[in-house]
């Protein structure tokens, strides 16, 4: 039996944090450094994405600490980061918008319930339906996304103007600022390019960052600093219930939201699970990372946070930066506390250009450079995918991306199977007609096998060998029935040969026609269907 999502935790955070990474002074250290490192990036994500969403900056933060602390603890991949993101925020305007933010925060608590409910249900695992080159879209979708989203920093400080959906508008950069700008932000990411090779003591993104910072200061350099954007200085987050009615209403207003929240908050999370697993050679549990998201949310929503999934920039930057275990990323929700309640005057002293930086350095990281060498190679519906999934997460959300990606390589991998039936024929020396049916019989390629037979022409004796096809739905057994019953028709004598059991027993008209021999396959085509349609009382 499968075991709980949960089960493993304490044992995972009692010995190594669940990567088999012992927890020495060393490897301490590195932790508490890479998540002081993702503290710093999350800070001004925390609060452009609370802009986005038309929120005070501290709903995003008090999200990116709470989210970030309660799925480091309990999540189902260590080293995975969390907090408030740009793909729920754009969900959430409208919502903003047009009832306020205490609809928000009932949003999110219904969110949370909704991902708990999935994570119990085990429904995490499907995940694994989605394609490869799924994936490898999603990946360079949102490494286009964290790179366009870098830009705005470019922008003069307080020309952006609140239109009730975000922050909009304001003037770019020009002359000697964006010069001054742009050359900060290339010296950040030559110093974490630079550092690996020089010592690997402290994070290369946490040397850039703080060797920028440093110059800035000293210097009296005139660049946009994280107070720019707003003060982070605040109190600890406190439980405050949302302020709505408890009555129908409002459920039907909050329910759409939760539903996509919960569906783009899981599939970021579980796409950025599987990313991660693959860059640390680990597995993560799929289950219990939708249910530590789903708490997660659900006590955001109750301490006047914004909601959250797992970021794939910030999570990136933890990996890079050496976090293996939960302690970085309990350390880095710690951290971004710590900011808010005690260090704000100094954290909003630190250069945007820096944070800038280390971000492209994970657009760099993160974009699958290899996808453009092997499109060539791939199959062209796989390069297909690969650069539809890119467009649509771009121009829409990383969730329709994903949908649309599974669909398209759903239908291509059916339509692909539909035209592989077909059938070699023969004559046996006593006249009779053998039909050899050849790839998989389903919804797809039933048509295409009722229309191998030559029903007017053939002699009055007809067997259909299903030995090298594979009998797979309800759609099969019926285009078998309609061969047959046009045989019948037709005064003609029909065998069905190689059919499974079960296939006897599900045929309804055809079924006396089946040839019981000791070499039929045996691969319960319908014992799903038999359950749902109660076809068959019994078992096989």
């Amino acid at each position: 039996m499968a075991r709980a999502p949960l089960a493993a935790f304490g044992k995972s955070l009692a010995m190594d944090g669940g990567t088999g990474e012992k927890l020495t002074p060393t490897r301490i250290r590195i932790e508490l450094l890479a998540g002081l490192t993702v503290a710093l990036a999350l800070v001004p994500e925390a609060v452009a994405f609370a802009f986005v969403a038309g929120v005070h900056p501290l709903v995003g933060l008090y999200a990116a600490f709470i989210v970030g602390l309660i799925t480091a603890v309990m999540g189902g991949r260590p080293g995975m980061i969390s907090g408030a993101t740009g793909a729920l925020a754009v969900v959430m305007v409208a919502l903003v918008a047009e009832h306020g933010v205490e609809y928000l925060f009932a949003t999110v608590v219904l969110m949370g319930f909704i991902q708990i409910f999935v994570g119990v249900m085990r429904w995490g695992k499907f995940i694994r339906l989605v394609p490869h080159p799924v994936m490898l879209g999603f990946v360079n979708g949102l490494a286009i996304v964290i790179f366009l989203a870098q830009l705005t920093q470019f922008k003069v400080p307080g020309t952006a103007v609140s239109d009730g959906h975000g922050m909009t508008g304001g003037d770019w950069m020009s002359g000697a600022p964006l010069i001054t700008m742009l050359a900060l932000v290339g010296l950040t990411m030559l110093i974490i390019w630079i550092m690996p090779r020089l010592t690997k003591a402290i994070p290369a993104p946490l040397a850039g960052i703080g060797l920028v910072a440093a110059l800035v200061i000293i210097f009296g350099i005139d660049v946009p600093r994280v107070g720019d954007l707003a003060s982070i200085q605040g109190g600890l987050p406190a439980f405050h219930m949302p302020m709505v009615p408890l009555n129908f209403e409002t459920f039907e207003i909050i329910l759409p939201y939760a539903v996509i929240l919960a569906a783009i908050g899981l599939i970021e999370s579980l796409l950025t699970l599987n990313l991660v697993g693959e860059m640390t050679n680990k597995r993560g549990g799929s289950s219990q990372e939708c249910v530590a998201q789903g708490v997660a949310n659900t006590v955001t929503g109750f301490f006047g946070g914004m909601g959250g999934c797992a970021m794939i920039g910030q999570s990136m930057i933890n990996v890079k930066s050496g976090g293996r275990t939960r302690v970085a990323g309990i350390a880095a929700a710690v951290f971004l506390l710590l900011f808010i309640v005690a260090a704000s005057p100094a954290i909003e002293q630190i250069p945007l250009a820096a944070l800038v930086g280390v971000m492209f350095m994970v657009v760099i990281g993160t974009f699958a450079w290899n996808s453009l060498l092997i499109m060539r190679r791939v199959p062209r519906m796989d390069a297909f995918v690969i650069v539809l999934v890119t467009v649509v997460t771009v121009m829409t959300d990383l969730a329709i991306a994903v949908v649309v990606g599974v669909i398209v390589s759903a239908l291509a991998y059916a339509w692909g199977n539909a035209t592989r039936i077909h059938a070699k024929t023969y004559t046996t020396p006593e006249g009779a007609k053998v039909y050899q049916v050849q790839g998989p019989l389903f919804f797809g390629s039933a048509d295409g096998f009722v229309e191998l037979f030559d029903v007017a022409d053939d002699p009055s004796m007809v067997v259909v060998d299903f030995a090298d096809s594979r009998v797979a739905d309800q759609s099969a057994l019926q285009a078998i029935e309609a061969v047959a019953a046009k045989y019948e028709g037709a005064s003609k004598s029909i065998q069905l040969r190689h059919l499974s059991r079960d296939c006897h027993q599900l045929l309804k008209t055809a079924g006396h026609l089946v040839v019981d021999s000791d070499d039929d396959p045996d691969y319960a085509i319908a014992a799903d269907y038999k359950v749902r349609t109660g076809i068959l009382a019994g078992g096989h």
